[in-house]
């Protein structure tokens, strides 16, 4: 039986004043619109939907197609409309752009806050694989421990540190494509195109805040393109952005009972769950190209930086185990400072397991002897800890390419690099007792991914006597060498403090620090080679094949397929297939990662020690060696064009095998955990649960994407209607028992909506254009809380979060001047999902994980000026 709340997202709020005025505003806005205001050129105002003749490098080795002429699926997004919206963060904008791309808010679920897991076609971050101006972009540092069971254990890209203003249009590949690019390629590519400029410019100021006030996002943008050379470009964009948080909160319940017990300082709410705070997040982006009479030379890289700082669980003074109590809160934890005599127990409830007065247990923790400790003296009320880091990422890649008689040849280097380092403050390391950092504040170390990659490519057009185009064929070679480095923690952060035997937790309470046994750098290499055929069999038929061989030091060598076909009954519809065989590489960080996270286990809780598979705490659970996971891509679509129309129709098959996920968590024995410390692994000692790294479970993804538009002159301009939509549904397979349960596999299979879609109007005429879009959601299965306990509670009903239509609008002007604005509302008439049923237990308002966010509406304004 299932718990459903409502059928629909929750009924529309009271209209708030503020919201009033931002709807009244754009519509007077489309309405004022004059027809016989000043004359522009359309192509350079606001984007139109996709057109029939951007071409886009995906798909082919060899010669770049259009979205109708493609023999697989791809969306080419303008960088106009990328950036014609209210989001500032690339994830968000492609959320709304690409159906079958979901991203969420993520509040409170360790480094995933800071760089947010995105699912492309229903699988993990790290089955897409990233490509900027067509070459593989490295992946992210940060390794999602709570990922909502989609993306448990994911480490892909970081989509967040591009300025939109760089992209000249971003391609989206829905289709497997390892064995033309390598690993990761399972769901599909993105490609970011950079901007190619030689003169003019753009300076740009972007403001909005959230209906409810909060949550004000400020961001500079600026962009120049400079001649290099008579032949040559230099473009460059930089852009900064300050988003304050926001918070979707209510008081917990046993904040709440702590605080009619007469706790102090316990704060209303005890816990924040919404946008965490983004500080000084700058963005810089170089594309340089220089043109002679035989090679082309370019350059292009970044470099980005952002402070994060979020929230984390509560920590109740009455039952918080290894800080306040040990036995479920029955008595206070006290520890004995030097060991002489014995420390008095301190009841916290009565025999009816109600909370004793404060005052009571105060007056008793104030006739402790000298040498007993306890932390209600220093944090009467509890305390939430807060929880960020600082991010820095660069990349630069450099090559040439050209001609050598009937070859096109590509030679290109690259480095890319990805760093975090952690923080948390506001918390204790309670083994410490009384010795704690200044302010609290600990470093708890970091993680930083490198990757170097190595690139020969080349290809040539082959003359054959059976048709009228030649074979075309593409050959290449890659050696890539990716790290993955763990920065040992502040010596606060991971000690093993005096009171450790006695039962209180080492390390920063909710973030432990890399200890110095578990810091290090990982590294593997790999090359690769592959050959890509294509050939226009007749006029009517194409068809396209690729092989590729790689080969890893850690775990052997795999060779991956694809083949693609096309037929064109008519100039006006074709049909086209496709089926692959792929791979992902399990990672150096997957393999190697060690960290402590806090999780709410149901209805306390509980730290999870996150291990290698080599360590011999999850050796003992059953830990194996990593291996890669095998992939299976099937496709077949249709593609119709009829004057302004284009339809394409495309069914998917992604079948999955041994794929690399976290392990449920396993609890550790007593004589276990004393069999582990003996055998020297020391912080074995405060450690409840283990998870690890694992080949688990096979999946099979199945779907079908829908994209159309039309060009017409509808309200006396340029008008263009899109639909695109996507049905997608996930089914394990095949699962070790031993390693997820069946609450992990619903996660699998519902927390994203099966049916998601948009409709949009994009509408120009003359210096003014307006935008209407229609988001549409399907339902989505939620359980934030990471546990089956409260829905077994009541009756193992799971929180179901209805259908939704989110609407987002955008008007604006550009001049003759060069000078545009714009403003506009995503989220325009505020909906949120329905409030979450156990809102008290967890403190959070709306199901956290809800693919359209829980912040409500947000308005924005844009002003600009074009040189």
């Amino acid at each position: 039986m299932n718990y459903r709340i409502g059928s629909s997202v929750q009924a529309p709020k009271a209209i708030t004043p503020l919201a009033s005025a931002v709807m009244v505003a754009l519509a007077t806005a489309l309405l004022a619109a004059s027809p016989g205001a000043a004359a522009q050129d359309s192509s350079t105002q606001g984007s139109s939907a996709t057109t029939l003749d951007t071409v886009s490098v995906l798909g082919s080795r060899t010669k770049p197609r259009t979205v109708s002429s493609s023999a697989v699926p791809i969306d080419i997004i303008s960088g106009e409309e990328f950036r014609n919206q209210g989001a500032t963060d690339a994830l968000d904008q492609l959320k709304v752009l690409v159906p079958s791309f979901n991203v969420s808010t993520i509040p409170i679920d360790d480094a995933a806050s800071l760089v947010r897991p995105a699912n492309l076609r229903g699988l993990p971050p790290d089955n897409t694989l990233l490509l900027v101006n067509g070459k593989r972009f490295h992946r992210s540092a940060v390794i999602t421990f709570l990922g909502h069971g989609l993306s448990d254990g994911a480490q892909g890209p970081d989509l967040s540190v591009f300025p939109s203003l760089a992209l000249e249009q971003v391609d989206v590949l829905r289709d497997g494509a390892a064995a033309q690019y390598g690993s990761d390629a399972i769901a599909g590519v993105l490609n970011f195109g950079l901007k190619k400029l030689r003169e003019g410019g753009t300076a740009e100021v972007f403001t909005g805040k959230y209906y409810e006030g909060d949550g004000l996002t400020t961001q500079y943008s600026a962009q120049i393109g400079l001649p290099l050379t008579e032949h040559g470009f230099a473009t460059f964009t930089a852009e900064w952005r300050k988003a304050d948080d926001t918070s979707r909160s209510v008081q917990r319940d046993d904040a709440a009972a702590t605080a009619a017990a007469g706790y102090p300082e316990v704060n209303d709410p005890a816990q924040i769950w919404g946008s965490p705070k983004v500080d000084d997040d700058f963005k810089f982006v170089a594309n340089l190209g220089l043109t002679t009479e035989s090679v082309d030379f370019y350059l292009f890289g970044n470099y980005a930086k952002r402070e994060v700082d979020g929230g984390f669980y509560y920590r109740d003074p009455t039952s918080r185990s290894g800080v306040y109590s040990n036995d479920g809160g029955e008595t206070l934890l006290v520890g004995n400072l030097t060991g002489a005599g014995t420390c008095p127990t301190i009841a916290l409830r009565d025999p009816s397991g109600n909370l004793l007065p404060y005052a009571g247990v105060a007056a008793a923790v104030g006739a402790l002897p000298a040498n007993c400790f306890t932390f209600l003296s220093s944090l009467p009320g509890g305390f939430t800890p807060r929880f960020g880091g600082e991010l820095e990422d660069m990349s630069v890649v450099a090559g040439a390419k050209g001609t050598l008689g009937e070859w096109y040849w590509d030679v290109s280097g690259s480095y890319g690099r990805n760093d975090i380092d952690f923080t948390i403050y506001n918390t204790v390391n309670a083994s410490l007792g009384p010795d704690q950092p200044a302010n609290l504040y600990f470093k708890p170390g970091g993680n930083t991914q490198t990757e170097k990659n190595f690139n020969v490519d080349v290809s040539r057009d082959i003359p054959v006597t059976f048709s009228s185009q030649p074979l075309r064929l593409a050959l290449g070679a890659e050696w890539r060498e990716e790290s993955f480095k763990i920065s040992q923690g502040d010596g606060p952060s991971t000690a093993i403090g005096p009171l450790t035997e006695q039962g209180f937790a080492l390390g920063s309470n909710g973030f432990n620090g890399f200890s110095p046994r578990t810091a290090g750098t990982f590294d593997r290499r790999n090359w690769a080679a592959y050959a890509d055929l294509e050939a226009q069999l007749t006029e009517k038929f194409l068809l396209a094949g690729a092989l590729r061989f790689e080969d890893y030091d850690s775990f052997g060598s795999t060779t991956t397929g694809k083949l693609t076909g096309r037929f064109d009954f008519t100039p006006n519809f074709a049909i086209r297939g496709a089926y692959n065989t792929g791979f992902r590489a399990p990672t150096p960080g997957q393999a190697n990662i060690s960290q402590i996270s806090t999780v709410f286990g149901g209805t306390a809780l509980e730290d999870i020690a996150t291990l290698p598979p080599t360590n011999p705490i999850a050796q003992i659970k059953g830990a194996r060696p990593l291996t890669p996971e095998e992939s299976k891509n099937f496709s077949l679509g249709a593609v119709w064009t009829e004057g302004d129309w284009l339809v394409t129709l495309d069914g998917y098959r992604i079948e999955v095998e041994d794929r690399i996920a976290l392990s449920t968590s396993f609890t550790i024995t007593d004589a276990e955990r004393a069999a582990l410390v003996a055998g020297g692994n020391p912080e074995a000692a405060s450690i409840s649960q283990v998870t690890y790294f694992g080949n688990a479970f096979d999946t099979t993804t199945t779907g079908v994407d829908l994209v159309t538009s039309y060009k017409s002159d509808h309200f006396g301009g340029d008008t263009t209607y899109s639909l695109a939509a996507n049905w997608n549904k996930t089914k394990v397979d095949r699962f070790d028992t031993d390693f997820i349960d069946e609450a992990r596999v619903y996660k699998l299979e519902k927390s994203l909506p099966k049916t998601k879609g948009y409709f949009s109007i994009h509408h120009q005429r003359q210096i003014f254009h307006a935008n209407l879009r229609f988001n549409y959601y399907s339902s989505w299965y939620e359980d934030h809380l990471d546990s089956g306990v409260i829905s077994a509670a009541d009756g193992g009903l799971p929180i179901y979060g209805g259908s939704a239509v989110i609407v987002d609008a955008e008007v604006g002007w550009k001049f003759d001047s060069g000078l545009y604005f714009s403003l506009g509302a995503q989220n325009l008439f505020d909906r949120t999902p329905a409030k979450n049923p156990w809102s008290g237990v967890a403190g959070a308002e709306y199901p956290v994980h809800s693919p359209y966010g829980f912040n409500g509406g947000f308005y924005y304004a844009r002003v600009g000026w074009k040189f």
